[in-house]
């Protein structure tokens, strides 16, 4: 049985414009709706009732409208209806409308149904967790928090430094390790080292693309994880050989930049029923944020001379 992120690892060892805002705005905005098609498939309805039931989309579109006051309404349709070459999870230019194809839902929970069977479950990871259902609901919120974070910046004109996809990574882990715990990021990454063993060599369009690599991702994910906490997530995932010790020193400044900058970007944005809340949390990741550039400025000798 081999080890969760295992082909990750193998690749690591080979190489290492704004709308503004006018301060918060009336509570009367757009909302955020979840909807079921009720013609899905016979063949895609296990995995699409295993999502309904868990209501983590629920949980995700629940946090927006209670955060953020949105200029327009936002329907995330769980539907075979999709526009024409759609094969995966995707969110429509406008920001308004997030489709989520019944078939990919059943994709996941097949590749997660070989991972429980083939790979030795992490230590960090619940052992009453892993399991294709459960690791299909948490890894399907990660990949929604990737699609909020899509039709946030595109519906507020959020001010991106680099890509999109980057950015919108940056959520799903911004959203889930603050608002529900390890879990979604974990299973992420088991997800995707898998998709990355099932996809093979990297190809010029793998790497060309607006994505990062996929392998890559998944130490990004683990990254931002660790660095929320290292104190709690070092042992268990750089002592563990899941995120190497030449990334791990980065991670808690990445973190701290990351979870800054979404609260930043968001300020402007906040529902009036949250500001407060808001505004609170973005001063703690400032204060986190300068906290840890000062010890990586201790560290930094040390981190270059180690790499």
């Amino acid at each position: 049985m081999r080890s969760a992120f295992t082909g990750a690892l193998l690749i690591a060892g080979c190489a290492v414009a704004s709308c503004g805002g006018d301060g918060n705005r009336a509570d009367v905005s757009g909302r955020v709706t979840v909807v079921y098609d009720s013609t899905i498939k016979p063949k895609d309805r296990p995995a699409t009732a295993v999502i309904r039931k868990s209501r983590v989309l629920e949980q995700v579109a629940g946090w927006v409208n209670q955060s953020v006051a949105l200029p327009h309404d936002l329907a995330v349709r769980v539907t075979d209806k999709v526009p024409p070459g759609v094969t995966d999870a995707v969110t429509q230019p406008d920001g308004r409308t997030i489709f989520v194809p019944p078939a990919f839902l059943t994709q996941i929970q097949g590749v997660l149904g070989t991972v429980v069977k083939t790979v030795e479950r992490p230590a960090l990871f619940p052992e009453a967790s892993f399991n294709a259902d459960d690791l299909t609901a948490l890894s399907t919120q990660f990949i929604f928090g990737h699609e909020m974070g899509h039709a946030l910046q595109r519906q507020l004109l959020l001010r991106n430094l680099g890509l999109e996809e980057d950015a919108a990574d940056g959520f799903a882990s911004f959203y889930t390790v603050n608002e529900v715990g390890p879990g979604p990021s974990l299973a992420a990454a088991i997800l995707f080292d898998e998709l990355a063993r099932e996809e093979g060599k990297l190809t010029l369009e793998g790497l060309s693309s607006d994505h990062p690599v996929t392998q890559q991702r998944v130490f990004n994910f683990l990254c931002y994880l660790e660095g929320s906490a290292p104190k709690k997530f070092y042992g268990p995932l750089v002592g563990a050989g899941y995120l190497p010790k030449t990334r791990a020193p980065l991670c808690p400044q990445a973190w701290a930049m990351l979870d800054y900058g979404w609260w930043t970007q968001l300020k402007p944005y906040y529902s009036r029923a949250f500001k407060e809340q808001g505004d609170e949390a973005q001063e703690n990741a400032h204060h986190q944020l300068i906290a840890e550039m000062k010890a990586f400025e201790k560290e930094i000798d040390k981190i270059r001379s180690g790499q």
